[in-house]
């Protein structure tokens, strides 16, 4: 992914979530809420990206179908 690309993720994201902050009333403790998932998710995806932690399609939670255990 390229320096450009990236940073044109970032803006519009950034530019969503402060349209939403400021156009969609919503009490402020869901719009706080909103706020820290869309950052952690961004700072995940970002970490992915410039490979800090690896690929995150293989993260997998709880157990599948069949793996023998209960």
């Amino acid at each position: 992914m390229s320096l450009i690309s990236l940073i044109v993720i970032l803006v519009v994201v950034g530019f969503a979530l402060w349209g939403i902050n400021s156009y969609i009333p919503m009490q402020s403790g869901i719009k706080r809420m909103m706020n820290v998932v869309v950052v952690i998710v961004v700072a995940i995806w970002l970490l992915s990206v410039f490979g800090v932690i690896g690929d995150l399609t293989t993260i997998h939670i709880g157990h599948t179908v069949g793996s023998g255990r209960r």
